[in-house]
């Protein structure tokens, strides 16, 4: 159902970095890519995340509630990236571990550069 979610920043070169590392950990790279817009994801057919300049001009805020929440394959690999997201600068909303309230659901959370929220998990069924 989703395609990409799009994020403001009010300094595309800063994000860009960020995220080419964070993705790049990952395995993952830019798949579109204009003046104002930088969309990464794992395959063109694949749901992605994406920062731009607002089309208005004016300046990039973020969303109170808002969270993009990226599935990871393992809760190793949710701790690996959260802990390059916190490397590159991102500030911690949440360790990665276990949530009780949820069981199987392993998440950490975390701020890009911009504010903007984010949550690597792992969700173990069954």
């Amino acid at each position: 159902m989703i395609g990409y979610v799009t994020l403001g920043t009010n300094d595309l070169a800063r994000a860009t970095a960020f995220f080419d590392e964070l993705f790049g950990s990952i395995g993952i790279g830019r798949f579109i890519e204009t003046d104002s817009f930088v969309a990464w994801a794992p395959a063109p057919d694949k749901p992605g995340v994406s920062v731009t300049k607002p089309f208005d001009g004016e300046k990039a805020t973020v969303g109170n509630g808002v969270m993009v929440a990226l599935s990871m394959d393992s809760p190793e690999q949710v701790d690996a990236f959260y802990e390059r997201a916190i490397e590159l600068g991102a500030t911690c909303e949440g360790k990665s571990g276990p949530r009780d309230e949820m069981p199987g659901f392993y998440a950490g959370y975390f701020r890009d550069l911009d504010g903007n929220k984010f949550n690597a998990f792992h969700l173990a069924m069954g």
